[in-house]
């Protein structure tokens, strides 16, 4: 690449124009020996109107950065219209941030970026989110040494500091959590399910009233989370669409539902770490590699998993059974993965600020191991 060539900013026009965005990573991280190329046709599909129902209630723009017919760079703009009605703060997002280590670019970039939003009536930007609040979220600060598991980001250590010389400060940093399934139980838990007045459950997703299952999960994740910094609701098409992969995924017993006095309160899901039947598939899904990825998360099962789904109620909140339902489903859902030969789960992403969580992970044994952290800046 001639590094002194002119540095172009254009925006994603056409098809051709989203395949090089798409492959804008492989170019900037490749030589990453912890990054792992997500699946390009996944990628695709995840920035497609037609096959993202996020796009219901949101639009994005993209922009490429080239050094004479080489891509170094890129980045999305997003606005959520839900984000707005939920929020009225004139909010807009920036997300799949990528480019070579020059501030030149990333300023480029960003400010490409600011324009589209600044021209939409957006006046603070935060980022990175790829492409919502319940996508990738956060720019990874802290855990470069460790590979990604599915639906998480990586990076280079030199990003942040160049979006923070163009003005940006944190908002809010998330973790991720690594934790030994194997854990010894708590005996705090039995002690804070006795002091119910209601008999306690837990069970496994019934697949033959899946679209019912599914509504019921959506409904306590919305309730969950509802308090929860920047908190977006999903929407009925969205978690049907989420529904759709995870039945593809993975098995009913790794969807873990509580229940109190008969009705649904808190709920868990533990994914196959995809990313580590990926690896070494430089995103591409040939004929053969469908076949080993199907093997390896149906028969062999990956030795890494990820909670991306978990919540209890708010009426529960604040309250001793909160924790109890919390410690019910991570333990209900662990032994299934014991019993898969699964050696670490993370749990992400984690606010830093969500004490609460934090301690009943940190009691079974989890330690924080990958920072990513949310920037915001008002636009003058």
């Amino acid at each position: 690449m001639n590094t002194s060539a002119p540095l172009r900013i254009a925006p994603l026009e056409n098809k051709s124009d989203l395949d090089r965005f798409v492959k804008v990573p492989a170019a900037i991280l490749g030589s990453d020996p912890q990054w792992i190329s997500p699946l390009l046709l996944e990628r695709k599909l995840h920035l497609g109107a037609k096959t993202n129902p996020w796009f219901e209630h949101a639009r994005w723009k993209g922009w490429v950065a080239y050094r004479g017919d080489t891509p170094v760079g890129r980045i999305s703009a997003q606005i959520d219209y839900l984000h707005l009605e939920r929020y009225e703060d004139a909010t807009g997002f920036f997300g799949m941030l990528d480019a070579e280590d020059n501030p030149e670019t990333f300023a480029a970039l960003i400010g490409a970026a600011e324009e589209w939003l600044r021209s939409e009536g957006v006046t603070r930007v935060r980022g990175p989110l790829s492409l919502s609040i319940n996508d990738e979220v956060g720019l990874l600060v802290d855990g470069f040494d460790t590979p990604p598991v599915f639906m998480m980001g990586h990076a280079k250590p030199y990003y942040g500091a160049h979006i923070e010389r163009c003005g940006y400060t944190k908002a809010k940093d998330m973790l991720a959590y690594m934790i030994a399934p194997d854990f010894p139980e708590p005996k705090v838990m039995g002690r804070l399910l006795r002091s119910s007045k209601q008999p306690v459950t837990v069970r496994p997703l019934d697949t033959k009233r899946f679209d019912e299952e599914m509504a019921t999960l959506r409904d306590i994740f919305n309730d969950a989370w509802a308090d929860n910094w920047g908190f977006v609701p999903f929407t009925e098409a969205e978690f049907k669409d989420l529904g759709h992969s995870l039945r593809v995924l993975i098995s009913p017993e790794l969807i873990q539902i509580a229940e109190v006095g008969g009705k649904p309160v808190a709920f868990i899901a533990a994914l196959p770490n995809v990313n580590e039947v990926i690896r070494g598939f430089k995103g591409k899904l040939a004929p053969f590699n469908w076949v080993k990825l199907l093997w390896n998360l149906k028969v062999r099962f990956p030795k890494t998993s990820r909670v991306p789904l978990m919540g209890v109620r708010r009426s529960f909140h604040n309250t001793p059974l909160g924790p109890g339902l919390a410690f019910l489903v991570i333990d209900a859902v662990r032994h299934h993965l014991v019993a898969r030969g699964v050696q670490q789960v993370e749990l992400s992403w984690i606010l830093e600020d969500n004490d609460g969580m934090r301690n009943i992970i940190e009691t079974i044994g989890g330690r924080d191991y990958k920072r990513y952290r949310v920037y915001e800046k008002h636009l003058s």
